[in-house]
């Protein structure tokens, strides 16, 4: 038997896809190597980690200089070089795709940040980068904000696979579940084929314990009756969400309305566990992977949280462990004076706000390599 916990992930269901993307790793050996050697079945990307890949290397440097030549301005540079990449990491994963069955092997590239709010405005865009990239195996990310909700519905009517993001609380990520249901009974009603049609939709993670647990602790030193509480709920909110929305998950997609899809060749819209690299040092690195493996999801997780896992992980089904404790989590959380779903929305707006500054910067990096290349 392979005894490396990420290889082992895939024995209990879980895929493990990268949350990372950067031209060096496709171009080399590298992201077939993780393939081969720790099972890697997909790859997201977002305007963040392009930032930091484009700022971070003089990989980009060359279709810089030759499309600014060219007459490109920064925003079709950064079109240009974000769907090159994710088309070759999309070819790199194209034998996963293959083998799996279509369930694994996706690539995704996010809308532009900026269109959050804009349904229509979406909705264009991921049709033009679907059209660009070309490549059966690659999913357009869309944000699971109010108005990304019909474009999500549209856009897996037509066909298009969708990898819904920045979801942080139980109530979204029904409506979510259910605009991909309804996207496909749309799509159904037109008699459109269903088997390739592919979605996940991104719960992320570690941020909501990163902003409830200083809540908490500012509870505890206050003492008191609620302090005992606070402390137990330290560090758990996170992973209770996930818990609970499993549990939504098999309410949706293991209903009759959904079975009456599946004998038609439907897949059932996988949850993605986000923002899963531990941010408090005082919590295990591989925390949001290991409390959270369930059959037929996927975890994406950073290049430090891959070695951390393939080090010292410890695969097990854990999802559905305590499942009483999880849901008294959003008992007692009111009972603090703490308001989730006012959590999730604050994290959501933060989220966007997060892509759109590394957007931003990224547009002016490039805008400075590119009047850099016409001087020299």
């Amino acid at each position: 038997m392979n005894d490396n916990p990420l290889q082992q992930l895939a024995s209990l269901g879980q895929s493990i896809w990268l949350d990372y993307i950067r031209r060096d790793l496709i171009s080399s050996s590298g992201l077939r190597q993780l393939i081969e050697d720790d099972g890697l079945r997909g790859m997201t990307s977002n305007p963040a980690i392009f930032e930091k890949a484009i700022s971070g290397s003089n990989d980009y440097d060359d279709d810089i200089r030759s499309m600014s030549a060219a007459g490109k301005n920064s925003k079709e540079i950064y079109d240009a070089v974000s769907v090159q990449d994710v088309r070759e990491a999309a070819s790199v994963f194209r034998p996963v795709y293959a083998s799996s069955s279509v369930l694994n092997g996706y690539v995704s590239l996010e809308v532009n940040p900026h269109l959050a709010h804009n349904t229509q405005g979406s909705i264009e865009e991921a049709r033009r980068l679907w059209q660009e990239l070309d490549q059966p195996n690659v999913c357009i990310k869309v944000p699971a904000t109010l108005e990304g909700l019909p474009a999500i519905r549209q856009l897996i009517s037509e066909g298009i696979n969708i990898n819904v993001t920045l979801i942080f609380g139980l109530p979204r990520y029904r409506q979510v579940a259910e605009a991909y249901i309804a996207g496909m009974e749309d799509r159904c009603s037109q008699d459109k084929p269903l088997r390739h049609v592919a979605s996940v939709a991104s719960f992320f993670l570690s941020r909501i314990d990163t902003l409830i647990d200083p809540l908490l602790e500012n509870i505890i030193k206050q003492g008191g009756g609620n302090a005992e509480m606070a402390r137990k709920l330290q560090g758990q909110v996170a992973i209770a969400s996930a818990k609970a929305a499993y549990q939504i998950y098999k309410e949706l997609f293991f209903g009759e309305r959904f079975q009456k899809l599946m004998e038609k060749g439907a897949r059932a819209q996988r949850l993605l566990w986000a923002s899963t690299g531990t941010k408090n040092p005082q919590y295990s690195d591989v925390k949001y992977i290991d409390s959270i493996i369930a059959p037929n999801t996927v975890n994406t997780i950073p290049v430090e949280t891959l070695d951390a896992y393939r080090d010292h992980g410890q695969p097990a089904i854990r999802i559905e462990e305590d499942i009483a404790s999880a849901m008294e989590v959003f008992k007692f959380l009111p009972e603090l004076g703490i308001n989730i779903d006012q959590v999730t929305q604050q994290l959501e707006d933060e989220g966007v706000e997060k892509f759109n500054k590394p957007f931003d910067a990224l547009l002016q990096i490039l805008e400075k390599k590119s009047l850099e290349a016409k001087q020299s």
